[in-house]
C-alpha cells in the first residue's frame, strides 16, 4: 500500500505527499482515524540475509513510524514470526482486532 492512496493524506498535503512511504496495511476506520499494519520480518533489521544486525535500517524503520505518527497515524508492527503459523497468527489476530476496534471505537 502506498501510502498516496489515502485520500485525507492527498487532500492535506497534495498528491506528491509521501509517495516513498509504504504500508503494509492501511485501515481508514471511521472518524479520519488511519492505522497501518505492519508485518516485519528480519530484512527490516538485518542484512546479509539476515545474519547480521544492521542498526541503520532500524534507525530508518522507526524514523519512519515516527513520521507517519506525526502525521496522524498510529502504527502497529507485527514479527513475522508471529503470523507464520496459520493457528498462531489467528489466535493472535482474533484478539488483537476487537481490542484495536475497541480502543477505536468502530462497532462491528
Amino acid at each position: 500500500m502506498w501510502l498516496h492512496w489515502d485520500h485525507r493524506t492527498v487532500q492535506e498535503r497534495g498528491p506528491e505527499a509521501l509517495l516513498r512511504s509504504r504500508m503494509d496495511f492501511l485501515l481508514l476506520l471511521p472518524h479520519g482515524q488511519r492505522v497501518v499494519l505492519e508485518v516485519d520480518g528480519s530484512q527490516h533489521y538485518t542484512r546479509d540475509r539476515g545474519r547480521t544486525p544492521d542498526t541503520g535500517k532500524y534507525a530508518d524503520m522507526v524514523a519512519a513510524d515516527r513520521d507517519l505518527k506525526l502525521r496522524g497515524y498510529e502504527v502497529f508492527r507485527f514479527g513475522h514470526d508471529e503470523l507464520k503459523r496459520l493457528d498462531a497468527a489467528q489466535s493472535l489476530l482474533r484478539q488483537f482486532l476487537p481490542d484495536m476496534f475497541c480502543r477505536f471505537r468502530v462497532s462491528s
